[in-house]
């Protein structure tokens, strides 16, 4: 019921406007900005995040928006970010998430990485269908936000705030992250302008994508 009540806060409009924006940032926003951004007044914003905080759907803290410390620094603000939790609802309930673990349990013990990896990348291609290889990063960045990876352009390349398979990966990772590289392969295609690779972050997904080396990087 805890997940339920959770999602039921973003019903509100206002309130979920101000919840995309604070997780597109993928960093701490304050109220000032967030109401801006929402179009509503600070006291309202202030309002929802409190509420969303409540929930469990944002993270609540407190620095100096202006970057200086000392006397005449100004008080700390109150700032967002995404909460690290994980909220999923079914009815009836089901456990997708002890299945998956069993499965990737036997799968990392019998040694077949490469066989997930190949299934992977067919899953990828299947999802891609008889479209060629992506023809960009900004056709790259829409084919990712459809799979719920929430990407984002940075120095030429397209990085990703959210692993869908975070839980798994978490237990998991060398399988679950190299299983995620080879589906993104097929659905990005090979031999197009390109590429994804492993390249971890704190926080956010393992894989980068970005120009291939066969088209002028």
């Amino acid at each position: 019921m805890e997940d339920i009540d959770a999602i039921a806060v973003l019903q509100d409009p206002v309130r979920r406007r101000l919840y995309e924006y604070v997780v597109a940032q993928g960093r701490e926003v304050g109220r000032n900005e967030a109401a801006e951004a929402a179009g509503v007044a600070r006291t309202l914003a202030a309002h929802h995040l409190d509420k969303l905080t409540g929930a469990g759907l944002l993270e609540s803290g407190s620095r100096r928006l202006s970057g200086r410390s000392g006397p005449g620094a100004g008080r700390p603000a109150k700032v967002y970010t995404r909460a690290r939790g994980e909220r999923s609802v079914s009815l009836p309930a089901r456990d997708y998430r002890t299945a998956a673990e069993l499965l990737a349990e036997a799968a990392e013990e019998a040694g077949l990485d490469a066989g997930l990896c190949a299934a992977a990348r067919r899953r990828g291609e299947a999802l891609r269908g008889p479209a060629g290889p992506c023809g960009g990063l900004e056709e790259a960045v829409e084919a990712l936000a459809a799979r719920g990876y929430e990407p984002y352009q940075e120095d030429g390349a397209v990085r990703m705030r959210n692993c869908p398979f975070h839980a798994v990966a978490e237990s998991f990772p060398p399988l679950v992250c190299g299983m995620n590289l080879a589906l993104l392969e097929g659905l990005l295609g090979e031999g197009g302008p390109v590429r994804a690779r492993m390249d971890a972050r704190p926080g956010e997904c393992c894989v980068v994508v970005e120009a291939s080396k066969n088209n002028g990087d």
